[in-house]
């Protein structure tokens, strides 16, 4: 695997990074500038990816797209186009994208033999938004059933229901994170035989108060102990003037509070930055993790100087304090 061999041979000076930092209390990305996008060929262009392993092998990325865009690697380096979730059209989802055939951020993960994924629909600006649920036994395209609407919020509902990412916790809760802008990022608890809402609970897990409020696209990952919720603040979507960076916060329990490494907490305002723009690298976020054998990897979009939206991976490491950095 190129990106593996690739990652091993960085794994000394990486390791070299992580220690110098934790000496001087710093993050790694303190330490040293914030490394390129690993190697990956083929299709390449992607917004919002999550990605998840195959059980038969392999792997499978869906982006933002209209129907949801589907594409297939065997080794995490190669991609290749694999075809629309819904090519025939999603008129459930016109009312909330104003006719747009584009789904959002897509969150796929492999539950119980069955892939499943939850997605948004919106427009540009609008919290008139709802998240739905999709299932399929081979993830291949077309071969996907909509199981109905999870979630929705209206023009006056203060949050909005973008961006979702489910978590498992360890004990086998099921957990829907999502949102953007407003006041901020949400949970719910979900019914793992329905994957629809368990109850009427919402908690608040993030909330800014600058830059128009932006914080968004949640990615809640299990690691050592903790829970560790991945999101992006500022602004998506403007090509190479895009200024999204990719933050981390954590917690001991799946709902919060979470705090970042100074402590603060993520309703009011916190976040540890671990990737944002440099070089040619533009507007890095909207995150996603896996963890694939001994990596975890990290998962995103960035823009290049072109205006391009294209996918990033790359592996993440942890410091002594148990704090991810990107390599």
């Amino acid at each position: 695997m190129r990106f593996r061999l690739r990652t091993t041979m960085l794994a000394g000076v990486t390791a070299l990074v992580a220690a110098t930092a934790s000496i001087y209390g710093l993050s790694s990305a303190d330490a040293a500038t914030y490394p390129n996008p690993g190697l990956v060929t083929g299709s390449t262009g992607a917004h919002d990816p999550t990605i998840v392993k195959r059980p038969t092998g392999g792997y499978l990325l869906a982006t933002t797209g209209a129907g949801i865009t589907l594409k297939t690697s065997s080794d995490r380096t190669a991609f290749a186009d694999a075809g629309k979730a819904f090519p025939n059209g999603t008129s459930w989802a016109d009312p909330y994208t104003n006719g747009d055939a584009n789904l959002w951020a897509p969150d796929i993960s492999y539950q119980g033999g069955k892939y499943l994924m939850y997605y948004a629909a919106s427009s540009f600006g609008s919290s008139k938004s709802a998240i739905f649920l999709a299932g399929s036994t081979t993830g291949a395209a077309g071969s996907w059933t909509n199981y109905g609407k999870v979630i929705e919020s209206t023009t006056s509902s203060g949050w909005n229901a973008i961006d979702p990412n489910l978590t498992v916790t360890p004990s086998g809760e099921w957990w829907l994170s999502f949102g953007s802008f407003w006041s901020g990022i949400k949970m719910v608890k979900i019914n793992p035989s329905s994957g629809k809402r368990a109850d009427s609970a919402m908690y608040n897990i993030a909330e800014r108060f600058v830059n128009s409020k932006s914080v968004e696209a949640p990615f809640i990952y299990y690691h050592g102990g903790y829970y560790y919720l991945f999101m992006s603040f500022d602004f998506c979507c403007q090509g190479a003037s895009s200024t999204y960076r990719t933050m981390v916060a954590r917690s001991k329990t799946v709902t919060g509070p979470y705090v970042d490494r100074a402590g603060v907490a993520t309703t009011a305002g916190g976040g540890t930055q671990i990737l944002a723009a440099h070089d040619a690298v533009y507007g890095p976020g909207h995150p996603a993790v896996i963890a694939d054998g001994t990596q975890d990897v990290l998962v995103y979009h960035y823009y290049t100087s072109s205006g391009a939206a294209k996918l990033g991976i790359n592996l993440l490491g942890w410091d002594s304090s148990a704090w991810p950095y990107v390599y």
